[in-house]
This record gives C-alpha cells, sequence and structure tokens, in this order.
C-alpha cells in the first residue's frame, strides 16, 4: 500500500485548520503512514496521531479555552509560560511517548541553546510540543535536558524534510496565506504581515517537494491567538481540502485506489 505523509505548518491558533484538512482526508478513507508539524502543526499533527478525530480535535480547543492555561512568567526571558499547558495535554496524552502514538509523527523545534534546528520521533510527547510551540520573546524557552527549545518555526516553518524518505505521496498544509492588500492600518498588522512573509518564503520553497497541497485562501491575516475564529478555521480548511481533492488528478486517484482497496479486504473479509 502506498506511504502518505502529511506535513502540518505552524501558524498559531490558524494550526486547528489542519484539523480541518485531516478531517476531509480521513472522511475519505486516507491513512497516513507519517506526519510531521511544527509548532501548532504539532499539536494538531500528535492529536490525530492519537487516535482523536478531528472534530474532537476542535471542541478539545474550544471547551477547553486552550488559552487560560497560559499564564505571566514574569521577569523570564519570555513574556508568557506555557507550562501549565501540560497539565491539559496529559488528559489527552496520557502515555506521554512520541513512539505510542497510532500513527508515527515527527516533531521539529529549536535548540536556543545551540542555535539548531532538532526533529523529535521518539521521547517525551508533551514536552517535544511545547518546545515547538515556544514562540521566542512570547513564551518562555522550555527546558528540555539541559536546554533551551524554541518554536520550530523559527527555522523550520514547514517541516517536510522527514518525509522525503518515508514517503511515496506528500501532502502539505499550509495555515498562512496572504491576500494582497493595498494598505497597512497599524503597526500591529505590519508587524504581523511580515512574519508571515517570512514564514511563508520557506514553505514556499519546500511545496515542490509535495505532491499536492492545501492552502485556505486568506488564513494568514487571522490573528495567532484569535480563539474565536476557531470554528470558521477549521471548516474553511475543510472545504479547501475537498476543493483540492476534486481539483487534483492525482489525489482523486489516491481517494479512488483506497476506496478499492478498502472494497477488496471487505469482499475478502466476507468471503
Amino acid at each position: 500500500m502506498m506511504k502518505v505523509g502529511i506535513v502540518l505548518s505552524g501558524g498559531g491558533i490558524r494550526g486547528i485548520a489542519h484539523l480541518g484538512v485531516l478531517k476531509a482526508f480521513s472522511n475519505l478513507g486516507i491513512r497516513f503512514s507519517h506526519i510531521s508539524g511544527t509548532s501548532a502543526g504539532s499539536i494538531a499533527g500528535a492529536l490525530f496521531a492519537a487516535g482523536i478525530d478531528p472534530q474532537e480535535g476542535l471542541d478539545i480547543f474550544i471547551k477547553t479555552k486552550l488559552l487560560r492555561f497560559i499564564r505571566p512568567a514574569v521577569g523570564s526571558l519570555g513574556l508568557i509560560s506555557i507550562e501549565r499547558t501540560a497539565e491539559l495535554l496529559k488528559t489527552f496524552f496520557p502515555e506521554d511517548r512520541i513512539e505510542k502514538l497510532q500513527i508515527p509523527l515527527t516533531i521539529a523545534a529549536v535548540n536556543f541553546s545551540e542555535g539548531r534546528l532538532v526533529y523529535f520521533d521518539q521521547g517525551p510527547l508533551i514536552r517535544s510540543i511545547l518546545a515547538s510551540s515556544c514562540i521566542p520573546g512570547i513564551f518562555r524557552p522550555i527546558m528540555i535536558d539541559g536546554q533551551m527549545y524554541v518554536d520550530g518555526g523559527v527555522l523550520n516553518n514547514f517541516p517536510v524534510e522527514p518525509l522525503l524518505n518515508n514517503c511515496d505521496y506528500i501532502i502539505g498544509s499550509s495555515c498562512n496565506h496572504l491576500r494582497a492588500v493595498d494598505k497597512i492600518t497599524n503597526i500591529t498588522r505590519l508587524m504581523g504581515r511580515a512574519g508571515v512573509m517570512s514564514i511563508n518564503k520557506d514553505m514556499e520553497q519546500k511545496a515542490a517537494f509535495c505532491n499536492v497541497m492545501v492552502e485556505p485562501k486568506g488564513m494568514g491575516e487571522i490573528s495567532t491567538f484569535d480563539m474565536a475564529k476557531a470554528e470558521t478555521i477549521y471548516w474553511l480548511a475543510y472545504e479547501e481540502a475537498l476543493k483540492t481533492i476534486r481539483a487534483d488528478e492525482s489525489l482523486r486517484a489516491l481517494v479512488e485506489n483506497n476506496i478499492l482497496l478498502k472494497k477488496d479486504a471487505g469482499d475478502a473479509a466476507s468471503s
């Protein structure tokens, strides 16, 4: 059977888009052999790899009010601490080991102490997720084995590399598309747009390694922490994934082949 991998970009609350994308593919019977993600993509990827339905993942974000677990870290290297988020994540990842997930997962993070990119594919799951999601200057660095770790998006916001030698077909999911604009109204929007443009440059270059890309239009304009848009983000991404499947011949063939394989397996089981 063809090995299908998916790479999930970072993007703050926009990462909920990945859950919508995963829901669309799973509804059509596509099974992933490997998932790779950065920051928000690592959270969405971990939930899915643990066997949690994407719709339930959306409910987790909405009902638990994930951001309430963030607490000030006065006097530290970051303005905010995400350490207490671990308490919530333990509810969904009780075994807390990457290798215990149902689907192999690779999490990109940056070893800030040594200034290098790292990929976690085994070891503590929750600590790796926190490290990958730790935006420097906003969040206090996460300590792992005496080393400081920060958001993987600093060096790799679209970690397709771990999939290249492990998958026959690669799907990219990006949640940072920007529409063209003719004016900027304030400094916050200016800086936010500049940041998204920077990480998109990396994604655009690496998209060439993907067989297909799912990228909901205008998603990059949504604020990193705008929880009120969670459900909108999810459904926009779900619809974009379905649209991409309908438009891409190789994806349609993948879905149809999977349906035939499932039918053959069902026939064999009943005979």
